[in-house]
C-alpha cells in the first residue's frame, strides 16, 4: 500500500482526470451524434435519447450518489463509480442497436452521477486547508470547464478518423487506470455514524421525483408540454419531491438536511450551477446545429471550429486563481457571466454564410467566462460546509447544473417553438430558418447569463481567496 500522503500530485491527477471525463462525456456525443444515429437506424425523436438517458439517470439519482459517498465511503464508491462508467463506456463502444446504446449511456449517467459528488469530496479529505486544497479545487474543477469544450473538439476528430465507436471507448483506459490507482493514491473519507442510516424513504421518493421531473423536461418540447403523454411526469414528479420536503423534515438523519441552505455559498453555488448549465451549457447543441446543420461541416471540420472556445477555456482556468484574490467569490462569477453576455451577444453576428466575426471572438469569450463560473460555483458550493455533507453538498451543485441543463434547453426550444408555430425539430429546418432559431437561442442565453449577475451579488458572499482560506482554518479548529 503506498503512502497516500506523498502522492497527493497522483491523487489530484486521478480526481481531476476523472472530472474531464465527466466533462467531455457530457459534450463528446453531440458532434458524433449523426454518425451513429444513421449508422443505427435513430429517428429524429427517438434520436435525443442518446443524449438523454444520461442526463435523465445522472440527474436523477445524484442526491442518492452523494449521500453514498458520505456514508460507505468517498474512495469505495469512487470506485463503484468508475467501474458502471467504465462498463457503460464499453457497453456504449460495442453497441449494435438502438436499445442497446440508449442503456448504455443510462449506466454512464448512474456511474456519473456517484462519480460527481464523491470526486469532490476526495478533494476535501485529500487536500489540506487552505492554499493545497483551493489549489486542488481550481485544477479539478477547471478541468470541466475546459473538459466541455474540448470534447467537441475530441468528438470530431475521433468521429471522423476512428468511427462514432471511439468516443464511448476511450473512456475505458482511463477508467481502468483509476480503478487501479485509486486504492493505492486516495486516502479513504467517510462519515462516521453507528447507524449508517440511509433513510430510504427520502432516497425513494427524491429519486423518483428528479427521474420523473427531468423525464418531463426532456420530452416535452417533443410531445407537448400539457400532452397526456407528458404533464402526469411532471405532476407526479412535484407530488414526490413535496413528499420528500415532509420525509427530510421528520427524519433523524435525512438525505438532504435543509439546514444546508442556510449557507448562502452553497445556495447561491446552486442557483448559479442552475443559470450556467441554462445558458453556458446550451451553447454546445446549438453552435454543433450551426456548424453541421447550416454550414454543412463535416464532423471534423465542426469539431476543429471549438479550438478557439477550448483554448480560451484553458486561458480562463488558469486566471481563476487570480480572480479569486482581486474580486473574491462573487466577483469571479459575476465576471464569468458577463464575458457570457458579451459573448452570445457576439454570436447573434453568425450567419447561414458563416460569418467567423461573431463565432471565433465570441466562443473565446464565452469560453473564458465559462471556466471562471464553472470552476468558482463549485468552490463556492463547498465553502463553510461540514465534512459529513461534503458529498451531498456536491450533489446539490451538480442537481442544479444537471436541472438548469434540462430545463434551460426547454425553455429556448419552447421559445423557439412558439415564434415558428410548429413542433418541427430543428434539425429538420433549412439553414436560413434554423440559423434565426439559434439566434433566439444565444438573445435567450444572453439574458440568463444577466441574471447570473444578479445572483451572483444577491446570494454569494464577496469573500476573497485568502478570507476563504482563513475561514475554513478557523472551522477546522
Amino acid at each position: 500500500m503506498m503512502d497516500t500522503k506523498r502522492f497527493k500530485g497522483l491523487a489530484l491527477f486521478i480526481l481531476a482526470i476523472s472530472q474531464l471525463m465527466l466533462a467531455l462525456d457530457y459534450t463528446i456525443i453531440f458532434v458524433a451524434m449523426p454518425s451513429l444515429g444513421s449508422e443505427l437506424g435513430f429517428s429524429a425523436n427517438n434520436l435525443q435519447w442518446v443524449v438523454s438517458a444520461y442526463s435523465l439517470i445522472f440527474g436523477g439519482f445524484l442526491l442518492i450518489g452523494g449521500r453514498l459517498s458520505d456514508l460507505m465511503g468517498r474512495r469505495r464508491m469512487f470506485i463503484v463509480a468508475m467501474v458502471l462508467f467504465g462498463l457503460g463506456s464499453l457497453l456504449g463502444g460495442v453497441s449494435d442497436s438502438q436499445l442497446m446504446l440508449i442503456i448504455a449511456r443510462g449506466l454512464q449517467g448512474l456511474g456519473g452521477a456517484i462519480l460527481s459528488p464523491a470526486t469532490l469530496s476526495l478533494i476535501m479529505s485529500n487536500f489540506e486547508e487552505g492554499t493545497e486544497r483551493n489549489r486542488a479545487m481550481g485544477v479539478w474543477a477547471s478541468m470541466g470547464g475546459v473538459g466541455m469544450s474540448l470534447g467537441l473538439l475530441l468528438g470530431g476528430i475521433l468521429t471522423s478518423y476512428i468511427g462514432w465507436e471511439s468516443i464511448f471507448l476511450v473512456n475505458v483506459p482511463v477508467a481502468l487506470l483509476a480503478i487501479i490507482l485509486a486504492p493505492r493514491v486516495l486516502a479513504e473519507s467517510k462519515l462516521k455514524s453507528q447507524t449508517k442510516h440511509y433513510d430510504i424513504a427520502g432516497s425513494i421518493s427524491v429519486t423518483a421525483a428528479m427521474l420523473l421531473i427531468v423525464y418531463y423536461l426532456i420530452q416535452a418540447p417533443v410531445d407537448g408540454w400539457f400532452s397526456i403523454f407528458t404533464w402526469p411526469f411532471a405532476l407526479l414528479g412535484i407530488i414526490l419531491l413535496l413528499a420528500f420536503i415532509v420525509i427530510e423534515q421528520r427524519s433523524k438523519e435525512p438525505l438532504l438536511s435543509f439546514k444546508l441552505f442556510r449557507n448562502r455559498n452553497l445556495t447561491g453555488g446552486a442557483l448559479t450551477a442552475f443559470l450556467f448549465s441554462a445558458s453556458f451549457g446550451s451553447l454546445y447543441y446549438f453552435l454543433t446545429l450551426y456548424t453541421q446543420n447550416v454550414l454543412h461541416y463535416s464532423a471534423i471540420q465542426s469539431g476543429l471550429s471549438f479550438l478557439p472556445l477550448t483554448l480560451s477555456a484553458f486561458l480562463g482556468a488558469k486566471l481563476i486563481n487570480r480572480m479569486l484574490t482581486i474580486v473574491g467569490v462573487s466577483g469571479t462569477i459575476a465576471t464569468g457571466m458577463g464575458l457570457g453576455t458579451i459573448g452570445f451577444l457576439l454570436l447573434t453576428l453568425i450567419s447561414p454564410s458563416g460569418n467567423t466575426w461573431g463565432i471565433i471572438p465570441g466562443t473565446i469569450i464565452v469560453g473564458l467566462g465559462q471556466a471562471l463560473v464553472f470552476t468558482t460555483m463549485f468552490i463556492a458550493g463547498g465553502t463553510g460546509i461540514e465534512p459529513k455533507d461534503q458529498g451531498v453538498a456536491s450533489a446539490v451543485i451538480s442537481t442544479g447544473q444537471q436541472i438548469g441543463g434540462a430545463i434551460g434547453l426547454a425553455v429556448i426550444m419552447a421559445i423557439i417553438s412558439a415564434s415558428l408555430g410548429s413542433n418541427i425539430t430543428m434539425e429538420m429546418m433549412q439553414p436560413a430558418d434554423l440559423n434565426s432559431a439559434i439566434l433566439t437561442a444565444f438573445f435567450i442565453s444572453a439574458g440568463i447569463t444577466l441574471l447570473g449577475i444578479l445572483v451572483a451579488f444577491l446570494t454569494l458572499k464577496s469573500t476573497k481567496a485568502g478570507k476563504i482560506e482563513d475561514r475554513a482554518i478557523i472551522r477546522s479548529h
